[in-house]
């Protein structure tokens, strides 16, 4: 009988970016098999989920574990190392926040209780990593982040950031006219709450409750009707998703079908005369 076939790993890989999101440092994405970290610190926190497989590592000499549906997080300036805990490897994702996001005030507790089993905030953090893919979702990544930074908080026994004793509608309709009066530039969310002395976070709370939606689907929503008329009065289609504030044509493509059912190309050849104009 000839013995049994090695099985095949996949290979090991990396992708790393810097988003223009305030406050994410770094996004790394790896699958590791063989690699171990060495021992090391960063001075940012360190926020990870664990796709596939499981890590083994050492948090300041203490033996931790990784994987599942937790969310891990180590604090900036602590020692720490990590491997594979099988041999099949490991595919995680990352995110380098600053100390801007979380006090370093928090270590401790970070250090204590670095897992946190929590369902809502690791479906919080895969949507951050989702929207930190794509440029045109900045807005939507730092709504993201302010969320995920609160829950982190909370788990961390932070203090909630100041709330402002205006009432949500009140702020709901200042950073709704702020949106509006930028609806094609590039808006943070940061700006807006240094314009009108709140937390990103309650800008976000705020403005959904009120509004029913959060503010940066509200301004995709705005800037894909803007495109519907500037279509229809024949302008090219790279020229529209620029003049409305996609960085991406194809993202542009993908939000027009998502709001409007078709792709933008085929609603615009959609209307009277279309083909005669072309």
């Amino acid at each position: 009988m000839s013995p049994p076939r090695p099985r095949l790993l996949a290979p090991e890989w990396v992708r790393a970016w810097k988003p223009v999101v305030a406050g994410v440092h770094e996004v790394f994405h790896a699958r590791f098999v063989d690699y171990a970290y060495p021992p090391h610190v960063h001075d940012t926190w360190t926020v990870f989920i664990v796709d596939d497989g499981w890590i083994r590592y050492e948090l300041e000499a203490r033996r931790r574990g990784a994987g599942g549906e937790r969310v891990t997080i180590l604090p900036p300036h602590v020692v720490h190392d990590g491997r594979a805990a099988g041999g099949g490897g490991f595919r995680k994702r990352v995110l380098y926040l600053g100390t801007d996001v979380l006090d370093e005030r928090l270590t401790g507790r970070a250090v204590d209780a670095p897992d946190i089993h929590e369902p809502a905030l690791r479906r919080a953090v895969h949507a951050l990593h989702r929207a930190l893919g794509e440029p045109d979702d900045a807005l939507e990544a730092e709504a993201r982040l302010a969320t995920v930074g609160e829950r982190l908080r909370a788990h961390l026994g932070g203090r909630p950031r100041g709330v402002p004793d205006r009432h949500p509608s009140k702020l709901a309709s200042e950073l709704r006219d702020l949106l509006d009066g930028r609806l094609f530039a590039r808006t943070t969310l940061a700006e807006a709450g240094w314009a009108l002395g709140v937390s990103p976070s309650h800008l976000v709370r705020s403005f959904t409750q009120t509004v029913g939606i959060a503010p940066h689907q509200y301004v995709v929503a705005r800037r894909i009707d803007a495109a519907r008329k500037r279509l229809l009065d024949g302008e090219p289609i790279a020229l529209v998703a620029a003049g409305v504030g996609f960085y991406d044509q194809a993202h542009f493509t993908r939000q027009f079908k998502r709001h409007v059912g078709t792709p933008p190309g085929r609603y615009a050849l959609s209307t009277p005369g279309a083909a005669r104009r072309r």
